[in-house]
């Protein structure tokens, strides 16, 4: 499956948006035991816990939804998402292609 996926770390008070294509608690285990490198952005912290999951049709579409979220640069946007199904909807169907 592919997945568009959002994380938040409580002790930075910070948001990660990233893509995958393994099962998301296996990509969280790896984040918080730092396996992608002790110099990458999720290594600061170690309590990276999932937010949002969006399920995508294809990687590429799920690579489109994380380049818009990181586009938005805003943490009230990637609240809404989670709020608003509406907002969630049309950020799924606009990426589409």
């Amino acid at each position: 499956m592919n997945f568009c996926y959002i994380l938040f770390s409580p002790f930075l008070g910070k948001f990660y948006t990233g893509i995958t294509q393994e099962s998301l608690e296996t990509r969280i285990q790896k984040h918080n035991s730092n396996q992608y490198g002790k110099h990458r952005y999720t290594a600061i912290a170690s309590d990276w816990e999932l937010f949002l999951s969006i399920q995508a049709d294809s990687f590429s579409h799920a690579r489109r939804m994380e380049l818009y979220i990181k586009k938005m640069k805003s943490s009230a946007f990637i609240r809404k998402l989670k709020e608003d199904p509406e907002l969630l909807l049309n950020l799924i169907h606009k990426t589409k292609t």
